[in-house]
């Protein structure tokens, strides 16, 4: 059996994840699949995030995709080792779903000189360490510090992210991390929608600080995951198309994906869940 690349997120910021690796790997076919009707993920609990993005994946699974990405960093963190180690057996071995927060914490320490890691992300993945966690598998020696960015998706999804209004949150944060840890050199940012708020998080930011958004490094790690499992590559089929599906109203959609990808999209809206 062969199918599309699946890449799932609560919202639109999964959207930067797809846009990286398409530009990498064009060949393949995609669907992405945005559960905007019950975002955001970042304060729910580790139960319903890993309820929702079951049932996302289980969707996936059933349009063909023979392997899915959690383009989500709070699915990622909450719901992704349950899903391949209780579900996956279950639904079937031979598929795969990969998470967002394991490529950048592989690479991270060959970033940072000062071995002072920062993390920007939602409260979810914050309260989950899983950055924390996966780093220190890889790098025990970096000390790595996180804050929470509570208003900072908003600020993308409203479209405000170049607004005057966006200035205090970002310089907020930036100073919150800085005074945890003065020595980090390199900042992670540990949510999709972040990137967006690269102008503002440039501004504010010491010069010398390494800013680190995921999508290269999530396309890299896809690429040589290919290389390794040339078994699971030969069934992802390869027309170079996208499909998109939403839980929400596609008319709202296709409006806030042109945020992230500047191109009109056709999107089709789905139901998840009981």
């Amino acid at each position: 059996m062969s199918g599309p690349i699946g890449i799932f997120d609560s919202g639109y910021g999964g959207l930067t994840i797809l846009h990286a690796i398409r530009q990498l790997l064009p060949q393949y076919d995609y669907i992405y699949l945005g559960d905007n009707a019950r975002a955001p993920y970042g304060t729910r609990s580790f139960d319903v995030v890993y309820e929702f993005t079951r049932e996302a994946v289980e969707r996936l699974f059933a349009l063909g995709c023979q392997l899915v990405i959690l383009g989500c960093n709070t699915a990622s963190a909450k719901a992704l080792r349950t899903i391949q180690q209780n579900d996956l057996p279950q639904w079937d071995p031979s598929r795969r779903v990969l998470g967002i927060i394991r490529p950048t914490a592989e690479v991270i320490g060959t970033l940072t000189v000062s071995r002072h890691v920062g993390i920007f992300a939602t409260e979810g993945t914050i309260r989950s360490e899983s950055y924390n966690l996966e780093i220190a598998k890889f790098w025990p020696d970096i000390k790595v510090s996180g804050v929470a960015c509570p208003f900072w998706v908003p600020l993308v999804e409203y479209n405000e992210a170049d607004s005057p209004g966006a200035d205090y949150f970002v310089k907020k944060r930036i100073d919150q991390l800085l005074r945890l840890d003065p020595e980090i050199d390199t900042v992670i940012l540990g949510c999709t929608h972040y990137p967006l708020l690269l102008p503002k998080i440039h501004k504010y930011i010491p010069r010398g600080i390494r800013i680190v958004a995921q999508g290269e490094y999530v396309a890299d790690s896809l690429q040589h995951y290919f290389q390794l499992h040339q078994e699971l590559e030969q069934r992802c089929t390869r027309g170079g198309s996208v499909h998109y599906l939403t839980t929400e109203n596609p008319d709202k959609f296709r409006e806030s994906a042109q945020i992230f990808l500047h191109e009109p999209v056709e999107v089709e809206n789905v139901s998840l869940g009981k």
